[in-house]
């Protein structure tokens, strides 16, 4: 999850791979939908369009304008990005249709209905706009021509925005969220992406003018004197050259340590040693490569590569870590971390913080988390998975090489995709209410990120009698995740389901074949059947119990269907329901979350099925980690977390293993070291006097 840019010619591009597996199973079906369903636009005036892919790791699109492809038609015409132009002329017919075709099958598409009539100009400014994490920016209206303060402001489609994307005012005032929004490639990445603000005319609601928002962490900037963690940086000699390629990666420099009295920064492998390739003695820079334009700006040496876990010959328990020792005077002595902090300055924007300063904690589910990085800044989420078995992809030589995977086992898994992006590996993921280290990113897929435990990390780089320690202060709440707007990891809630309407009908004859005997235990008063929440593309026999009871006593399956259990007050409904029956008392319950605590007896009952079954269960298809996690059929209960490659087909995951319940994560491929161009920062083919080292050695004279 290291960040590189690559230059052709002085132009950026990116090249993403894919993954593949056996199959025993059919895949899921691919579905596209196109976003807004419903537009009105001026002649001549464009709307953007949003494709949404699922059922597939290729989410790539191809737009019609009435069935024809974006070329210019009598109906307007669409670029490849979704860009609708209406024509200058009011068609007639005048409603058109925008289709986004699926690249993956040509016959799965989505479509949107515009009508194109005269409506008023509105116009938003300023128009585009970088606002950074945490901070404000004022846009106004105008419409056809006039400065207006009859518009609503929205922020992707959400009146007032959300924690996801920022809030605005009624007057415009934008707060920008304390994390960069992120989206999937669909090529398994994640990659940080803008947010649209709107202002909707209160006299016409089909009249609207937008602007497009990059939100930017400032700790991809070049800082003067003595560094913050939580920032941009990585080895000096991070590219690779091809022809008149460039290609230059990055990570975050993640936190401090001492060992011996002397202090290292610590981060991945994949960052300071680029992925087994480097040697003892490198510098270290900050920002990194790719956030200088390849080493085209300033840029300062703030250590000296020292020590790190090979990745393909360590011994276990692997981790992905490098340590370099601090120049001195370049890094923060006290170990800040950039918005780490307990307190805002008077922006309300988190100062920086250190740490809790020893050798962190061990991870538990649902336990509320942080971390600070390059790509997207300060981010909140829970610890979904313990004790997890991961495989993860890699690359050599900064997206050049050869490509190779390693497994991991006992790791920490956080979920959210926007928890972390590319050039986020390295960043030090600490509990929110102490910010007591956990675990150090290193890789990640567009639903989760997955951590080194740092018992293992500080373990790995003792020397003798001298132990390494996070250099830090006093426990303290990482203030970020309590302010207003966060980032959309902080907002998690279970996938939805997909379970088919003859999984459906299985359950109705599963749960009427054992009524009877499920109806006996004393605490069910109703049985139904729904979806599963550990594996939604399942259906399940629900037991309505009431609230409080202990459901450990009630089966995980019935005959091989599995059982979720509804806890309310009273039902108004007993015995056998009918599924309309089923859906309204369903709708009384509270809704899931996530991840649930669970008990230590549960995890230990859990870590023993997941000793005796990982090794076979990580030989089946499209299966790339299995870990210990919480029930959401049953909380409460331990289950297994087998992660799943979305789009590869595998055998069916057993709803119950020794007596523990199982659950489903589908995501892309876990990658560490894979990352995404940076339009905005292009590079250029260093001069024939080695500006580079000139300017490395100026930046040393500065630091």
């Amino acid at each position: 999850m290291r960040s590189r840019v690559v230059l052709i010619f002085g132009l950026l591009a990116s090249a993403f791979l894919g993954a593949c597996g056996g199959s025993t199973s059919q895949p899921p079906p691919i579905t596209v939908s196109v976003n807004p369903a419903t537009a009105t636009v001026s002649p001549g005036a464009s709307q953007q369009f949003m494709a949404t892919v699922t059922g597939t790791m290729n989410t790539a699109v191809t737009w019609q304008v009435n069935g024809t492809p974006g070329s210019s038609t009598a109906a307007g015409t669409i670029t490849s990005n979704g860009l609708y132009t209406a024509p200058n002329t009011i068609p007639n017919p005048a409603t058109v249709t925008v289709t986004a075709v699926s690249s993956a099958n040509a016959s799965d598409s989505g479509s949107a209905i515009v009508t194109v009539a005269q409506q008023a100009a509105v116009t938003v400014s300023p128009n585009p706009i970088t606002v950074a994490i945490f901070t404000t920016q004022q846009f106004t209206a105008t419409v056809n021509g006039q400065s207006s303060t009859a518009v609503t402001w929205e922020v992707n489609g959400v009146t007032g925005g959300s924690q996801a994307t920022g809030y605005i005012s009624t007057s415009g005032l934008f707060v920008a969220p304390s994390g960069v929004p992120t989206t999937s490639t669909g090529n398994g990445s994640v990659t940080t992406t803008p947010v649209t603000v709107t202002a909707v005319s209160t006299a016409n609601a089909n009249s609207s003018g937008s602007a497009t928002v990059t939100i930017f962490p400032p700790n991809q900037n070049s800082q003067t004197g003595v560094i913050k963690l939580g920032t941009s940086g990585g080895n000096r000699n991070d590219s690779s050259t091809s022809g008149n390629t460039i290609t230059c990666c990055g990570g975050t420099l993640g936190s401090l340590v001492t060992r011996g009295g002397t202090q290292y920064i610590l981060s991945n492998n994949h960052v300071l040693a680029r992925t087994d390739l480097a040697a003892p003695g490198e510098s270290i820079i900050q920002p990194a490569l790719v956030d200088t334009s390849c080493g085209q700006t300033v840029f300062l040496s703030v250590g000296q590569l020292s020590q790190f876990y090979n990745l393909e010959t360590g011994a276990a328990p692997k981790i992905d870590a490098a340590i370099a020792q601090a120049a001195t005077g370049a890094v923060d002595p006290s170990g800040n971390i950039l918005f780490l902090g307990a307190t805002t300055d008077t922006n309300n924007v988190p100062q920086p913080g250190a740490p809790h300063a020893g050798s962190g904690v061990a991870a538990s589910l649902n336990i509320a988390v942080t971390k600070s990085g390059r790509s997207t800044g300060l981010t909140c989420s829970t610890v979904l998975s313990i004790a997890a078995t991961a495989s993860v992809q890699y690359q050599k030589g900064c997206g050049t090489l050869t490509m190779f995977s390693e497994t991991f086992t006992k790791q920490v898994a956080v979920a959210g995709g926007s928890f972390t992006a590319p050039g986020d590996s390295g960043s030090l993921i600490v509990t929110q209410n102490t910010a007591d280290p956990v675990a150090l990113v290193f890789a990640g897929s567009d639903s989760d990120t997955v951590g080194n435990p740092v018992s293992d990390v500080l373990n790995f780089f003792q020397s003798g009698a001298n132990s390494v320690t996070f250099v830090g202060g006093a426990a303290h709440p990482v203030i970020g995740c309590t302010l207003p707007v966060k980032p959309a990891s902080a907002t998690l809630t279970v996938p939805t389901s997909t379970a088919s309407a003859e999984g459906l009908h299985k359950g109705v004859a599963a749960r009427d074949a054992h009524a009877g005997e499920l109806l006996a235990y004393p605490e069910v008063q109703a049985l139904g059947v729904g979806a599963s929440y550990d594996n939604p593309a399942e259906p399940a026999i629900l037991l309505f119990v009431n609230k409080g009871q202990p459901p450990r006593t009630l089966p995980a399956a019935v005959d091989r269907m599995r059982t979720r259990i509804v806890e309310g007050e009273p039902f108004s409904e007993r015995g056998v329901l009918s599924p309309e029956e089923s859906a309204t008392l369903e709708q009384s319950a509270a809704l899931p979350q996530l991840v649930y605590s669970i008990s230590e007896a549960e995890v230990a009952r859990a870590k023993i099925v997941h000793e005796a079954h990982v090794d076979e269960l990580m030989k089946m298809d499209g299966v790339q980690g299995v870990g210990i996690t919480s029930s959401v059929d049953s909380p409460g209960e331990a289950a297994l977390m087998i992660f799943l490659i979305r789009g590869v087909a595998h055998p069916a995951i057993p709803p119950v293993i020794d007596g523990l319940r199982t659950r489903v994560r589908e995501s892309t491929r876990f990658r560490a070291g894979f990352g995404d161009a940076q339009p905005s920062r292009g590079c250029s083919l260093p001069s024939p006097e080695k500006k580079p080292e000139k300017q490395a050695a100026r930046s040393q004279t500065e630091k």
